[in-house]
């Protein structure tokens, strides 16, 4: 069960939580760009078999504090992110600490996911996003995988070890770029434009690893999936986005 601490995240919106504790994703829920709550959560995170509980999931106070922004913070972050027009106006470090502009993927339909090598999760999404993007990479499509260390401490080498581990064990051939924060005051921007422009539950915050973010050619997000999505589960909206 999450600390006591964690029902400070909840504002008057989400009322219809009876209570802050009780919160569990279906495998395939997503979560829309409008930012409104999900229909698909269930009020049944006591249950032992709630997906946050198969998966491993908690969130110390610890781990937590650093992701509740105060509310002017959160606004600068918004504003701020925005303003930007897409995707492509981001320059990021990759796993070798190189500078990629982002304009680089201009055309092409982006999966963007924080990934972790010891979460409950790791092994299953990497061998998912291994497969979708050999089968996609050479009609458009390209998956960008950013290291985050903030959920549970599960993703705690280096850049050399974690490109080791993506590449030879799973044999990940999609970019994995510079580990990054996804919530909190020290956020790349490339997640808080990500997150202003695919709003979730709980305000923006990432929820764990592997939450991801589906993009369109024109560098917009337009779709936001929870942890729990399997890769394989988004694959239709890949088609459709390579189609269009």
């Amino acid at each position: 069960m999450f600390p006591m601490a964690f029902s400070s995240v909840f504002s008057a919106p989400l009322h219809t939580l009876s209570q802050a504790n009780k919160l569990n994703f279906t495998p395939n829920s997503v979560y829309p760009v409008t930012g409104s709550i999900v229909s698909s959560i269930k009020t049944n995170f006591g249950s032992s078999k709630s997906a946050f509980f198969q998966h491993g999931f908690s969130l110390p106070s610890s781990n937590l504090s650093g992701f509740l922004l105060k509310s002017s913070s959160f606004s600068t972050i918004s504003a701020r992110a925005a303003t930007e027009k897409s995707i492509y106006d981001f320059t990021v470090k990759d796993i070798d600490r190189n500078d990629v502009s982002l304009s680089k993927f201009k055309g092409k339909i982006l999966l963007i996911v924080n990934v972790a090598s010891k979460c409950g999760l790791t092994t299953s999404n990497y061998k998912e996003l291994s497969h979708i993007y050999e089968k996609y990479k050479t009609q458009g499509f390209e998956i960008l995988a950013f290291p985050c260390n903030q959920f549970g401490g599960q993703e705690p080498g280096s850049n050399p070890e974690i490109k080791q581990f993506a590449c030879t064990r799973f044999k990940a051939e999609f970019p994995i770029f510079d580990k990054v924060d996804v919530n909190g005051p020290t956020t790349a921007p490339v997640y808080q434009f990500l997150k202003s422009n695919a709003g979730g539950l709980l305000s923006d915050l990432i929820k764990w690893n592997f939450e991801k973010f589906l993009v369109d050619k024109n560098g917009k997000v337009v779709q936001r999936y929870p942890p729990t999505t399997s890769p394989f589960q988004i694959e239709k909206d890949i088609q459709k986005l390579l189609a269009a």
